[in-house]
């Protein structure tokens, strides 16, 4: 195990049956080749883990709110907030699928949340669920209107709030546990 964060690491081979299909599962889910680090800190705590990766799954993958949107409000927030694992991650994941926002070249979703090229509804939607996660006793009527105006359904919003529920758990495990860039990510091609 490597112990260089403040909970043990656990890799694949290290870890139990059970945290090996939970890790399996993720891999699939997210289609990477390896297991991500947020969920190797995990990994000596199989039912931590699982309800975890399923509020990860449910929230984050699944849903009628387009993927690249949400990956774009948990970058803003992790950003905002400070916490560098987070904003690294769900930046490369945002500027993955950058080209289902805009064919320009080179576009890169992170570095293009007020350009014209986003769609103004992305921008709306980014703007208030930050808010809603950074500063939850503010959220008003009005925020749930301008999503409203902005071509939500209220199912689309209920979706968009949960990810700023999603983005304080994801931050606070990934800041909390001392977790490092994993280095699958950080070579990751430009």
């Amino acid at each position: 195990m490597n112990s260089t964060a403040r909970y043990p690491m656990v890799s694949y081979d290290e870890a139990s049956p059970e945290v090996q299909e939970i890790y399996d599962d993720t891999k699939k889910t997210l289609q990477l080749p390896f297991v991500l680090n947020w969920f190797k800190c995990q990994g000596t705590n199989a039912t931590l883990l699982k309800g975890n990766w399923s509020k990860l799954k449910n929230t984050l993958m699944e849903g009628e709110v387009p993927n690249v949107l949400k990956q774009l409000i948990i970058y803003n927030v992790s950003k905002e907030r400070g916490c560098n694992y987070c904003s690294h991650a769900h930046g490369i994941f945002a500027d993955s699928m950058s080209a289902m926002i805009s064919e320009d070249e080179g576009f890169k979703a992170t570095e293009n949340i007020d350009s014209p090229s986003m769609p103004a509804s992305f921008k709306t939607a980014v703007k208030i669920v930050t808010n809603a996660a950074l500063n939850h006793s503010e959220v008003s009527d009005e925020d749930f209107e301008e999503l409203e105006k902005a071509g939500f359904s209220q199912k689309e919003i209920q979706e968009l709030m949960a990810q700023a529920d999603l983005v304080n758990m994801l931050n606070t495990i990934a800041d909390v546990s001392g977790i490092k860039i994993d280095n699958e990510l950080l070579e990751t091609p430009e």
